[in-house]
């Protein structure tokens, strides 16, 4: 066990037992950033981590006195907590998570905590694909607006760490399903739902009504006062909606039908209303995030902006100048005529299927990795289309390999970012792309997304 130097297990079990004892489970990002402001409010604190905690971490923790554990659970320091903050990436199936349950202790979300303890208003913004790129987005146009606004959840800064050092009036939230699953009395005032599709299954019993439940859990709590915007277009989002009953003001946004309040499309052109008598309206030319599916992304966040009354011009210059997220059809070198985009943010088999409709060339597709539960059938379609050869970057390819083996000639495999690289330079020639989309997570060969996606780019720029 590693620990800092205000560590004694003796101690903690006799001082900081009673009504004011807040354990926090995880010691990453989320994790000590709901330590900074629980100890702010004046709880005696106590950080767990089950894995190893990283430098940059124990630093932050030390600098504030916080007494922490590391590469263990002590049952006898975290289940006398009187709340217990968890990380989400920690399973409710987690061992100490099921005896915390067990014994009665409240179990929940650093958004939970944190959102106690501030009076700003809230967009949250969820979906399985695209909600990094819309928070972003949203929180783009916001601020270039002027509006005094932070960016947070699964992106960014921990909310919590800026609820305790800073004083925004709004923020814009980027919430997963696993944080929403330990989110109980938190209200969003504004609630953006993008779709709902296979994703993260092992987590759901791997049913995608479990899932879609749990997507739905953005709009609880509100009332007639708030805003709810999702896509019409979305089979498994209307599906969802016919379980529950929305209180707050609905608008939904499509590029298939017309909307009275909300967002669509005709031909070439977005409309968004939120009265008849004032809309915005912007060609899809003129947007920074090009593809159908950032048609979505961009309609969701107009829909916030007008809802909160900003100025069109306002609007459309945000979003014709915004710059996308790194590892999101990032285009990264044009080398003998081919192009390496990398889409290494593409975890889930949808968000693939997202990239592959936006190429307008032949494809060397690198995918692979640890596998979800994939259902890869979605993909067949576009793969017979677009993608000449796949490049498997994993330990274990055999599920791509038995989906695909009749789609494309050339599968191969590889076991790491400079192999996979370099094999599907040699496959493609000019005017092809090669596109890094995995449809997997990272952690069989990289830490995470990112570093799969920089150990590409590196690789690319090796060529």
């Amino acid at each position: 066990m590693s620990t800092n130097p205000n560590f004694s297990p003796s101690n903690l079990q006799s001082e900081m037992t009673g009504l004011g004892r807040v354990v926090i489970l995880g010691a990453g990002e989320s994790g000590v950033g709901a330590a900074k402001l629980a100890q702010k409010q004046g709880f005696d604190v106590f950080v767990s981590d089950f894995g190893a905690i990283a430098d940059q971490y124990k630093k932050a923790l030390d600098e504030m006195a916080i007494p922490y554990e590391s590469a263990q659970h002590t049952e006898a320091l975290i289940l006398n907590a009187k709340e217990v903050i968890k990380s989400p990436g920690i399973p409710p199936t987690a061992p100490i998570v099921k005896k915390l349950l067990e014994q009665g202790v409240p179990v929940i979300s650093e958004i939970e905590f944190a959102k106690r303890y501030t009076n700003a208003k809230t967009v949250c913004i969820t979906g399985s694909n695209g909600k990094s790129t819309t928070s972003l987005l949203t929180y783009h146009i916001l601020k270039n607006a002027g509006l005094n606004v932070g960016l947070a959840g699964n992106i960014g800064y921990s909310f919590a760490a800026q609820v305790a050092t800073e004083n925004f009036d709004w923020y814009v939230l980027e919430i997963s399903s696993f944080m929403l699953d330990d989110m109980f009395e938190f209200k969003a005032d504004i609630a953006v739902l993008l779709n709902i599709t296979p994703d993260h299954l092992d987590r759901y019993e791997y049913k995608i009504e479990n899932y879609a439940a749990s997507k739905m859990r953005i709009i609880q709590n509100q009332t007639e006062s708030e805003v709810f915007i999702y896509c019409a277009d979305d089979e498994e989002t209307l599906h969802a909606l016919k379980n529950v009953h929305p209180k707050a003001k609905m608008y939904p946004f499509s590029i298939v039908k017309t909307v009275d309040q909300g967002a669509f499309l005709d031909e070439n052109t977005i409309h968004i209303l939120i009265e008849t008598n004032n809309q915005l309206t912007m060609s899809i030319s003129d947007l920074a995030l090009q593809g159908k599916h950032n048609i979505y992304n961009s309609m969701a966040s107009g829909i916030v902006a007008k809802v909160l009354e900003l100025r069109n011009d306002s609007i459309r210059e945000s979003m014709g100048n915004f710059k996308n997220i790194e590892h999101r059809l990032e285009h990264v070198a044009k080398i003998s005529g081919i192009d390496f985009i990398n889409d290494s943010k593409a975890t889930n088999v949808n968000s693939t299927w997202y990239a592959l409709e936006s190429m307008t060339s032949d494809v060397v597709l690198i995918m692979g990795g640890v596998d979800k539960g994939n259902d890869y059938n979605m993909l067949k379609d576009l793969v017979k289309q677009k993608v000449k050869a796949i490049v498997c970057l994993g330990k274990d390819n055999k599920r791509i390999h038995d989906a695909f083996e009749d789609d494309v000639e050339v599968i191969v495999n590889t076991f790491s970012a400079e192999e996979a690289t370099q094999i599907a330079y040699h496959l493609a020639k000019r005017g092809d792309a090669v596109l890094l989309s995995p449809a997997c997570a990272s952690f069989d060969l990289f830490k995470n997304y990112e570093d799969r996606g920089n150990q590409f780019k590196a690789a690319v720029r090796e060529l």
